[in-house]
């Protein structure tokens, strides 16, 4: 391949990584799940209940967000084969 020159298969292929505001509704879900999970473990209803609030904010974030619509859908793949594979 030549310098600077991008090939056929790489030209088609989109970024995977999200936007930023994806990440932090993400993260927040996390959050509420690592805490929800914590409080399980050491018996806390409160803790679990205070996750579980956190987790729904999360998602009510994904939602305004709309973080389906990073998903990017890669350009069929030209030239490759099922033994290119293994």
């Amino acid at each position: 391949m030549v310098e600077g020159k991008k090939s056929e298969q790489t030209e088609n292929l989109g970024s995977h990584g999200g936007r930023a505001s994806s990440w932090l509704a993400v993260t927040v879900m996390l959050v509420g799940t690592i805490v929800a999970g914590f409080g399980l473990t050491a018996a806390n209803w409160t803790l679990v209940w205070i996750g579980a609030g956190v987790f729904v904010v999360g998602g009510i974030l994904a939602l305004v967000f709309d973080i389906f619509t990073d998903v990017v859908i890669d350009a069929p793949r030209v030239g490759m084969h099922a033994e290119d594979h293994r």
